[in-house]
Order: C-alpha cells, then structure tokens, then sequence
C-alpha cells in the first residue's frame, strides 16, 4: 500500500529531514511548471498524509487480526484440552463410584469392621491385605482425581483468559477499522476533489523514482522460492487494492507480499513492520528478484524488487497492484526471504 509519496533523500543525508511539496515532486518527475504555479499543491499534499496514515492504520489492523486469528486457535486448543480433561475426570469418578457402590451394597459396614465378622483366621489376614491394596488404591484413585480438577479449573480459567484476550482484540480491529475507513474517505473525497489533470498529475508523481539512485544487483532470483514469489506477484498485476486483504482477489501492499511467498510454500508475517525481519537484510545495491523492499522507518510500507530497478506492490485505493521505481518513496531497508 503506496500512499505516502514524498521523495527519498540520497543516501548521504537519508537521516535529514527535508520538506519538499508534492507539486514539486510532480514537475521534477514531468518537466512541469514551479510548484508555485498549482493552486492545488496543499490538497495534494493533504491526500498524501491522509493515504500515509491509513497505510499505517491498515498494518496495524492487519496487526490486531492477526493477533486476533492466533486467539482463536489457542482458545480452540484450550477447549480441545478442556474437553479432554474432562472427560478423563469422568472415567475417574466413574471407577471410584464403582468402588463405592460395592460397599454400599455390602450393606453400607466399613470394610474393616466387616472383617471382623470373620470365623477364619487365616481369611480375616487375606481380606485385611486386599483391603489395605484397595484402599491405597483408591485414595491414589482420589488423589489423581483431585489434581485433575484442579488442573481443569486452571484450563478453564486460562481458556476465559484468552476469550477476553480475543475479544479486546476484536474491538481493536473493529477501531483500526474505523480509522482506516475514515481516513481512506477524506483522502478520497480530496482527490475527487482536484481538476483530472491534476489527479493524473498526482498519480504520476507517485510512480516517479529519484536520481542519482545506486546500481542494483543482478535481474535473476537468487532462489527457486524466490523467483516462484515473483512469478506469482506478477500473476497478481492489476488486481484491486483492497486494505486489510491478502489475495487473490485483491491486496494491500503486506498482504500481495505474504500471499506471493505463500504461492512459493514460504510463510511470511502479516505486516510489513514484521516482513521487514522475515530473512536476511541486503544493502540496496544487490538488491536481486524476490527481495521484499521496505519503505518509510516506520517500516509502514513494502514491495517486492522485480530487477531493473522496479517493484511490484499494491499502491493504494485506486491504484491496481503494479510496477514502479524502486525510488518512488524512502527506502528503509532490503530483506531477502
């Protein structure tokens, strides 16, 4: 998802902080007139923020349902255990109370007094050595069962943990929601806003790369996973951008990351900030086909690096997946899967 779109500094003052108008952006890359002659350079630059910060609301929406799609499955894995549990305490109770009903049908006398009604000697000593077994035996019995409840109470008090845990994590997505929702409406609305010339103007300054860029490595995958990641974000060329999706269908700029390295059998992480650690960090210059290309320090964007100095990446609302300068934004780092 490509929304922010101010020009990285070079390399020697990427640290620094330099404020350069949208306007400006879009006649360096057309050969167009000063800045100063657009009377919509501040709408722009609105549409810009806006679209930045939906993209940083739309990775932490796809933070929290990730968050919220691994509560589901330890609460899942807590009731399989639960259900388990319980059934094993069920056994236990039904052997001790077969125990119990024998007595109870020998008339409800202590065992050990019973023994006494015994004439033979000899008997009494048997039956007093099986009663001294089956009494160890049952409170062993007893003792297994106590524990087990105990340990079901603390499974279900944990299972009533993660419930909670899930349902805060629904309202949080449902709040990034929210937000995204609303801030992808504004920036719209004040994209519709400007004359054609100047939204075909906007899109064209977001898809322009700076100067004096550095050389890139070579145009082939350095990997058979790789080159089946880039085989597959090709196949997705065109598709809708659709925030918080992650194909086939359509993707934000994350979710076409993770589905094209799923079509290669590899898994990566839902949001871009974590796709930044999901392998090894390259130096930009040998940048290679499959590379995931991180941008902004925020890590709140990516795209895959195609060679030739061109990624493939989901933009933003409007603007179908497709290819564009590496340079188009801030490149943060280079991470090969």
């Amino acid at each position: 998802m490509g929304f922010h779109r101010r020009l990285a500094p070079s390399g020697s003052d990427r640290g620094a902080s330099v404020a350069v108008s949208f306007l400006a952006v879009a006649a360096a890359a057309l050969g167009a007139v000063p800045a100063a002659a657009s009377p919509y350079d501040d709408t722009r630059a609105k549409v810009d923020r806006f679209y930045e910060q939906a993209e940083k609301a739309t990775e932490a929406y796809n933070e929290a349902d990730e968050r919220a799609d691994e509560l589901r499955g330890e609460v899942r894995t807590a009731r399989d255990r639960i259900a388990r549990q319980q059934q094993r305490i069920n056994s236990m109770r039904e052997s001790l109370g077969s125990l119990a009903g024998a007595q109870y049908r020998s008339g409800g006398i202590d065992p050990s007094l019973a023994l006494l009604f015994s004439d033979d000697p000899d008997d009494y000593l048997d039956e007093a050595s099986r009663l001294d077994r089956i009494t160890a035996h049952q409170a062993g019995e007893l003792k297994e069962l106590q524990e087990a409840m105990r340990e079901l109470d603390q499974e279900r008090e944990e299972a009533a943990g993660k419930l909670r845990e899930l349902e805060k994590s629904r309202k949080a997505v449902a709040a990034h929601k929210k937000t995204v929702e609303r801030k992808l409406a504004t920036a719209r609305r004040l994209l519709n806003s400007l004359p054609d010339a100047e939204r075909d103007a906007y899109d064209r300054a977001s898809r322009s790369g700076r100067d004096g860029f550095p050389g890139f490595g070579g145009a082939t995958p350095v990997s058979g996973r790789g080159a089946a990641a880039v085989a597959a974000a090709r196949s997705a060329l065109g598709k809708p951008y659709v925030w918080g999706a992650n194909g086939p269908s359509g993707f934000d700029c994350s979710g076409l990351m993770q589905w094209s390295y799923a079509q290669a059998g590899v898994s990566l992480p839902r949001t871009s900030q974590a796709q930044r650690f999901a392998g090894r960090q390259v130096p930009l210059s040998e940048a290679r086909p499959g590379d995931l290309v991180v941008y902004r320090g925020d890590a709140s964007h990516v795209g895959m690096y195609m060679g030739n100095g061109q990624v493939i990446h989901a933009p933003y609302p409007g603007a179908p997946v497709r290819y564009d300068p590496v340079g188009m934004m801030p490149v943060s780092s280079v991470t090969r899967v």
